[in-house]
């Protein structure tokens, strides 16, 4: 049996299921992995906080569009790489952006490429896990399912009274989808890369109005 997560969910269910599973990374010899312990959901064209925000499409943005389990990789201030991975049916435009993980393998690896910092800040926020992990747009639309470079692999299934919910980070103009509480992490976990989110329950926004869009 694979140890490959299935990828097949909408962008909240699948932002829920990725944590506690291990991203992992090949290069060359060296294997690299963490746990993840903090994602965002963006849910689509009616989330106006997505880059497919109104139906907008793109060659930046297409890989969103590609269906459940592809890489959707971009860059932030001409020099950090955001990774999502995408949700939902072909064209559906959701994803969800994995924000950070606590390191587990090829520790040595990722210190040679993000200097003697602490353990705890080696992937705490994307650009930092990106850098890490040396997750580029060459990796863009890659196919998570079948890929060798990267994929996701199975850990344990985190109760939900582990998970907690609280605002997107370092959203723009976007209404109410500012507020919306698709930033999902691990309670009480010292590798989250925006602490002191609300503690907000995960089985309290299933019948947000938000999720319910």
């Amino acid at each position: 049996m694979s140890r490959r997560l299935r990828y097949n969910l909408d962008a909240l269910d699948l932002a829920r299921s990725l944590l506690g599973q291990y991203l992992v990374r090949k290069q060359g010899r060296h294997r690299l992995s963490g746990r993840i312990v903090e994602v965002e959901a963006y849910l689509g064209p009616h989330d106006l906080a997505s880059h497919t925000a109104m139906g907008r499409r793109t060659p930046r943005n297409e890989s969103m569009y590609h269906g459940a389990g592809h890489a959707y990789v971009y860059l932030i201030y001409g020099m950090h790489h955001c990774f999502n991975i995408t949700a939902g049916r072909p064209d559906t435009g959701a994803a969800v952006l994995v924000r950070a993980i606590e390191p587990v393998e090829g520790v040595e690896v990722m210190r040679q490429v993000r200097g003697e910092v602490r353990h705890r800040d080696l992937c705490r926020g994307p650009g930092r896990l990106s850098k890490a992990l040396g997750i580029s747009r060459d990796l863009d639309g890659d196919d998570l399912r079948h890929s060798q470079d990267l994929w996701v692999e199975r850990g344990d299934r985190l109760p939900d009274e582990r998970v907690i919910c609280g605002p997107r980070v370092g959203l723009g103009q976007a209404g109410k989808w500012v507020e919306a509480p698709l930033r999902l992490a691990i309670r009480d976990c010292l590798f989250v890369s925006a602490p002191g989110m609300p503690q907000i329950g995960f089985n309290d926004i299933r019948t947000h109005e938000f999720a319910l869009k």
